[in-house]
């Protein structure tokens, strides 16, 4: 808890204080002169020290909450309980604003009639650093604008998670407080150099987000069949059961044995907004639901695949969970099978109505290789050239233009030219040279109605039994 020690030091009281407020008042002072780069030096370096923790902290690898514990001074105004309300919305701008520490506190030496505004030493270091506004608030309201000292302790948490961090790691190196929230639990990524303070950093997370309680870091790359990938908790329990509401839908899933990137929610509603009542929606790869909950809860008839019996699971319960179990069908088989199975079986009734037909394949690391199970898929069935299915395929690319890329690769999985045939969305950029795109084209009658049925990869190697996902850490 924040311990506030109630030493108001003026001028009269303490001289030995007094020369010490001088000089800080001088260097703020400094500091604040317009137009000086000496100044504007000093302000960032006196900032940066104030609220610095001890240095004996550096280096720590288990949280010591204590050792962050130190005592500095703030310029204050002895204002009279009567007016203390307005004075302290006066001078919201001026006043000091760190986490859990107050902006009023008790005059104990004085009245108790008064109490003491705390100001922000960075804004204010003399009288004539309020604003005009903020002074003629003061002689409004009949306040001295004499400043006192007030000494007070801060402590760990009155420190942001990137400054407890940036004070134990090593100078120099990354220090990283950002995580993605699911749920109750907060994901990282930590580098090498900050494995060693891996528990400390999990520890600073969960103090420094509410709700926040537990912590873990990815461990390795996705490079099994399913998408999901080995944790390692770092703070807090080990409940791996997280409840999440993405755009109004509630899901819940085992985070440890499913995917799940809320950084998608913004492209999941884009892609279910295309899609009207009616219309049938195959989500090839629909890991716990992102796609087809939405779509179904929008009137869309749905049928939704994914190969990990655990997301399948899961997707089943969302199904549940959100009342739309009657609009979607759900399957259990690798991404060929359910294109080659289920899709096929209902594609020639589809083309032959009038509702819009969508296939949704969000598998980014492979998805785009998927495309030759369409190949002759109804070449039994007689050619049409109405009602053709809209297909989303999603794909990463590291070249300069990644758009081109994955056009040409969604075309060479096709055997058939998509150029002029195709628009591309970006989705996100997932590493400094990787991004996420998605292309949107209307499936071909001349792929799904050739005679040519041969489906192999773009090495000219038979196509795959089942899907892996070795980089499949950034999909649905």
């Amino acid at each position: 808890m924040l311990r506030l020690l109630s030493r108001v030091v003026s001028p009269i009281q303490n001289q030995r204080n007094l020369k010490a407020n001088a000089v800080h008042r001088s260097l703020c002072s400094a500091a604040s002169l317009p137009g000086s780069a000496a100044g504007f030096a000093l302000r960032t370096t006196m900032e940066s020290k104030l609220y610095r923790p001890p240095q004996e902290v550096r280096g720590m690898t288990s949280l010591d909450r204590e050792a962050f514990t130190k005592t500095i001074t703030v310029p204050a105004l002895r204002v009279p309980t009567g007016v203390l309300n307005k004075v302290a919305k006066s001078l919201r701008k001026s006043a000091i604003q760190r986490p859990g520490l107050p902006r009023v506190v008790q005059d104990k030496e004085e009245s108790s009639d008064y109490r003491l505004v705390l100001l922000d030493p960075h804004k204010v270091s003399s009288p004539g650093s309020f604003s005009e506004a903020e002074a003629e608030a003061l002689r409004s309201f009949g306040v001295a604008d004499e400043l006192q000292y007030y000494e007070l302790q801060l402590n760990y948490h009155n420190l942001k998670s990137e400054e407890v961090l940036e004070a134990v790691l090593p100078q120099g190196q990354d220090v990283t407080s950002g995580f993605s929230r699911v749920g109750h639990i907060a994901h990282m990524n930590l580098r090498e150099h900050q494995l060693p303070y891996k528990n400390l950093i999990g520890q600073v997370i969960m103090d420094k987000n509410p709700g926040v309680t537990c912590v873990v870091n990815k461990t390795n790359m996705i490079d099994s069949t399913y998408r999901n990938f080995k944790m390692e908790v770092l703070a807090g329990e080990e409940n791996m059961v997280a409840k999440v509401k993405e755009n109004g839908v509630m899901y819940e899933f085992d985070f440890s044995r499913v995917y799940w990137n809320p950084r998608l929610s913004t492209e999941h509603q884009r892609v279910v907004q295309l899609v009207k009542r009616g219309d049938t929606v195959f989500d090839v790869f629909a890991g716990v639901g992102p796609f087809a909950v939405p779509a179904a809860r929008s009137g869309a008839n749905v049928l939704a695949n994914d190969l990990n019996p655990e997301s399948y699971r899961w997707l089943q319960h969302n199904c549940k969970l959100n009342k739309v179990e009657k609009k979607v069908r759900t399957f259990n088989l690798d991404g060929r099978a359910f294109i080659q199975g289920p899709v096929k079986q209902e594609l020639p009734a589809l083309l032959k109505g009038k509702v819009g037909v969508h296939v949704v394949m969000n598998l980014p690391a492979l998805a785009l290789e998927f495309l030759d199970a369409f190949r002759g898929l109804l070449h039994q069935q007689p050619s049409c050239d109405e009602n053709l299915p809209t297909v989303h395929c999603y794909g990463f690319s590291k070249e300069d233009n990644p758009a081109t890329d994955v056009v040409k690769r969604a075309s060479h999985s096709l055997g058939f030219p998509l150029e002029d045939r195709c628009s591309v969305h970006f989705v996100r950029n997932v590493a400094p040279n990787k991004d996420m795109m998605c292309v949107r084209f209307t499936l071909p009658k001349e792929v799904l109605f050739s005679s040519d049925r041969e489906q192999t990869e773009p090495s000219g190697e038979p196509a795959p039994k089942r899907q892996k996902c070795e980089e499949a850490t950034d999909s649905t």
